[in-house]
């Protein structure tokens, strides 16, 4: 699959704002900390890919009630569901300019997850957190992503990468005041660009 950026500047898949807040305190002091520990970018990437995966819970899997969607806010209550880990990873990420954009595939409901781009190319990467049957890696040679669409139940690869957070993606999470009621209101499609 070819993936599309739905601008043509890089500079936006490095931009902060609201969500991706990569300017606040939290997120520049986990950044530094994880930075320590890398010699180059691929590996810092690699270890923010596994801080976050690892050691934010996916708050499905955790039972946590709380809903968050700003990156500082999933860094400081440690739980999110797959878009809000998302928006930590790509903060992180973008903090040490790494350019960072969202991808999303299609099951029953979408699922969120980020694209790096190393050596010229984007490489598509699933912070969700591993479980039983879920066992998501960095990589940079195959995907090694937590799903793998099936065609045959309607199940797809969005091709988009995005600079910001899809709208649709955005709106359940705010509009939610917990877990279960986002459940009932997580989009089934994405359609239009952001």
């Amino acid at each position: 699959m070819e993936l599309i950026q739905n601008t043509p500047d890089l500079s936006a898949y490095l931009a902060a704002d609201e969500v991706i807040d990569h300017d606040h305190p939290r997120v520049r002091e986990t950044a530094a900390r994880l930075a320590r520990d890398a010699a180059d970018s691929y590996g810092y990437a690699r270890l923010a890919f596994e801080f976050v995966r690892d050691a934010i819970p996916h708050s499905q899997d955790s039972g946590d009630p709380r809903v968050t969607w700003r990156a500082s806010d999933v860094l400081e209550q440690g739980t999110g569901i797959c878009y809000a880990k998302a928006h930590a990873l790509a903060a992180l990420l973008r903090a040490e300019d790494i350019p960072t954009a969202f991808c999303y595939q299609k099951f029953d409901v979408v699922h969120g997850l980020v694209a790096v781009r190393f050596n010229g190319a984007w490489h598509r990467q699933d912070p969700r957190g591993n479980k039983p049957g879920v066992d998501a890696q960095f990589s940079l040679d195959r995907e090694r992503l937590a799903f793998v669409p099936d065609p045959e139940f309607n199940e797809m690869d969005y091709p988009v990468l995005y600079a910001e957070p899809h709208p649709a993606v955005l709106s359940a999470l705010k509009a939610a005041p917990d877990r279960p009621h986002l459940w009932k209101t997580l989009p089934t499609a994405l359609r239009g660009k952001s």
